[in-house]
């Protein structure tokens, strides 16, 4: 045997545990933010939705002798032609105002009654949301009116 001792190699286990602790509490900082993140992108996504649809609203309104569309569960009205009474034809000569049912972001759907909240007499349309989301982000900096027969809540749930 050589007078060298065997030198060895690798990490204790403490060394490892420290790691896995630094690499914890870097997290917990970590994804917090992001959540925050994926808050801030569905909100700028609704604005930009909402404002997309009231301006396609007002549209049909001009073209339709004042009047908003029925959109009773189905987005067709806006998606499709329509005559001068507002029924859905494909020979009508106004529309489509939007490409496709918009999405609620928060929802992940598209179903108005469900997910969007929709007047047919005064054309006003929000986000259907629940809890903090509808506390949060149901507004916009527009005040609630009671569309779909639910106030806005008071504070948060």
């Amino acid at each position: 045997m050589s007078a060298r001792k065997m030198v060895k190699k690798g990490f204790t286990l403490v060394e490892i545990l420290i790691v896995v602790v630094i690499l914890g509490i870097l997290a917990a900082i970590v994804i917090p933010q992001f959540s925050s993140a994926s808050e801030n992108a569905k909100a700028s996504s609704s604005i930009s939705t909402l404002q997309s649809i009231r301006s396609q609203l007002e549209l049909y309104q001009i073209e339709h002798n004042g009047e908003y569309p029925d959109l009773s569960g189905s987005w067709d009205a806006m998606t499709k032609k329509t005559d001068a009474a507002g029924t859905v034809d494909s020979s009508g000569k106004f529309g489509p105002y939007l490409q496709k049912a918009p999405t609620n972001p928060f929802t992940r759907n598209s179903a108005v009654g469900t997910d969007w909240a929709y007047d047919s007499t005064s054309g006003e349309i929000r986000l259907k949301l629940t809890g903090k989301a509808l506390t949060n982000y149901a507004d916009y900096g527009i005040p609630w009116s009671d569309v779909d027969g639910e106030s806005a809540p008071s504070s948060d749930d």
